[in-house]
């Protein structure tokens, strides 16, 4: 049993070994988010949150559940969401350390909330900037872009919040006004990708097909209904179990993921403090970079692509499969 929040949780087989390159286990795990819990339920609180869970460790492929089981506690608080196809499920709020320790007992890892909060969960209160590199591109394209990206919010009044993703890229949070659906943000998002791209054409790209892209990719389409991010102190599944690290701007010109880690991140936290502490206070309006929706739509650049589970939005391109010159 794990006393957290005042409640006792079960966990069994807590020697099992979840990252094998560097023998973390089950119980290591649950340790380290107890030990960052309140920083990361900043991230969490009343956000329905995914549960992307590795069975057998972080070397096996997860399997995402949306759905909390019927057998679940009955402490655990849940919110119902509704889905892209109009379906819904009962998802977890993650909102005290107990809900920590029982995900993780189930095999969660990193931790992948909505960009909403109960009981509002059809207006998004963060716009998410995910910079996600192809293989040529390096991460110091990747801080770069960034960096690129920080300035452009700053124009339109918004204040970012960078983290390391805990893999090859970065994210940027970006706290907005719970004023607009989930459609408008992401149009924000897109028009913030492209107006990167302007600025950084041979590092940065907002395009969707993956035979069209280069340097590093701005995810626009993180933004669409049912889509999540790792937060803020997830562990990764990565050999090395690094941590989805919060971020001062000082750091990122010179950051090293491989430094952030399961071991190194709860000291660095207890002696630097929570660079995305302050986040919820720093909600901004989105209204002005809505403007660069517009002026894309005057530069003729409608919609872009969904994911392809999506239905086919009106305006949405079509896929133009690459000539087999272009292939090779």
């Amino acid at each position: 049993m794990i006393e957290a929040a005042g409640r006792e949780v079960p966990l069994s087989n807590p020697q099992k070994v979840f990252f094998p390159a560097c023998g973390v286990t089950k119980l290591d795990l649950v340790r380290y988010y107890l030990e960052v819990a309140d920083a990361i339920l900043i991230q969490l609180r009343d956000r329905p949150t995914v549960l992307k869970r590795y069975v057998n460790g972080a070397g096996e492929e997860p399997f995402f559940q949306k759905r909390v089981p019927d057998s679940a506690p009955e402490w655990l608080q849940t919110a119902t969401v509704t889905f892209p196809s109009g379906r819904s499920a009962r998802e977890l709020l993650p909102n005290d350390a107990a809900h920590l320790v029982w995900g993780v007992n189930l095999g969660v890892i990193d931790w992948n909330p909505w960009p909403v909060r109960a009981p509002d969960l059809d207006h998004p209160d963060e716009l998410r900037v995910d910079l996600d590199p192809t293989p040529q591109a390096s991460f110091a394209d990747v801080r770069t872009v960034a960096l690129c990206a920080r300035e452009v919010l700053s124009e339109h009044g918004l204040v970012g919040f960078p983290k390391t993703s805990g893999s090859r890229g970065m994210h940027i949070n970006v706290p907005i006004l719970a004023e607009h659906e989930f459609g408008a943000v992401r149009r924000a998002a897109l028009a913030l990708a492209r107006e990167v791209e302007r600025r950084l054409p041979e590092l940065a790209t907002s395009r969707w097909w993956k035979e069209e892209r280069h340097g590093v990719f701005i995810d626009y389409n993180q933004n669409a209904r049912d889509r999540t991010v790792a937060c803020a102190y997830s562990v990764r599944a990565t050999p090395d179990a690094r941590v989805s690290t919060p971020l001062e701007w000082s750091e990122v010109p010179d950051v090293d993921p491989g430094e952030l880690r399961i071991d190194t991140v709860p000291a660095r936290l207890a002696e630097r403090g929570d660079p995305a502490a302050g986040i919820a206070a720093a909600a901004r309006p989105l209204a002005s970079l809505l403007e660069l929706v517009a002026l894309d739509e005057q530069r003729g650049l409608g919609d872009a692509p969904w994911p392809p589970q999506y239905a086919k939005a009106p305006g949405e391109p079509t896929r133009v499969q690459p000539s087999r010159a272009r292939r090779q």
